[in-house]
């Protein structure tokens, strides 16, 4: 079963749609993975997001499950170390050691470049993280943990994954008592994100 942020290998351009941009089709054509998004799709099919070079040039589409040669998920990526030399790349290694005993994952551009190698990041970039929590955070929790993101050295993006979805960190470390719940068939404003949305 495949999650929301995974990144898979083997979509061809054939799977694209016939009004696809170029941009697109010629990420597809050069190999690159495509990420899963959280959207419905056909039986057999996955939602799915191509990546341009440019921060506007995403497309989505879907992809046949049976199509997929290779999956990794946020979490296998914690441990890569870049190269280069980024605030977003800092901030990650900053946040390590704080989140060294939860279960996360790096996903958006941060996590692109560090499952391919292709520069998908720079200066102004912001670091995008996932924490799984099957179990919920309580408030007073998620704002100490909130604290902790705020002293890295770029703004952060930590996406809390619950089983009915995701909801940003800072907004339910925050005072609205109804928080912004992203779903397979929508957003959702619900006032506990671990539980169904009727």
């Amino acid at each position: 079963m495949v999650n929301a942020h995974d990144l898979l290998w083997g979509m061809t351009p054939a799977h694209l749609p016939a009004d696809a941009p170029a941009w697109a089709v010629d990420a597809i054509s050069a190999g690159h993975p495509v990420v899963v998004r959280r959207a419905l799709a056909e039986p057999d099919q996955v939602a799915v997001g191509v990546r341009g070079r440019l921060r506007e040039q995403r497309f989505a589409a879907q992809m046949p499950i049976a199509a997929v040669r290779r999956r990794v998920v946020p979490e296998a990526l914690c441990g890569v170390i870049s190269p280069r030399d980024l605030p977003a790349l800092q901030a990650l290694q900053q946040l390590r050691p704080m989140l060294a005993q939860a279960n996360w994952g790096v996903s958006g551009s941060a996590g692109f470049e560090l499952a391919t190698g292709i520069e998908a990041l720079h200066a102004l970039s912001d670091l995008d993280l996932i924490l799984r929590t099957p179990d919920p955070l309580a408030r007073d929790q998620a704002r100490d943990l909130l604290a902790k993101v705020n002293t890295a050295v770029c703004p952060v993006d930590l996406q809390l994954q619950t089983p009915f979805g995701a909801v940003a960190l800072r907004e339910w470390a925050g005072p609205s008592r109804r928080v912004l719940l992203k779903t397979a068939s929508g957003a959702h404003l619900v006032l506990d994100p671990w539980q169904a949305v009727a």
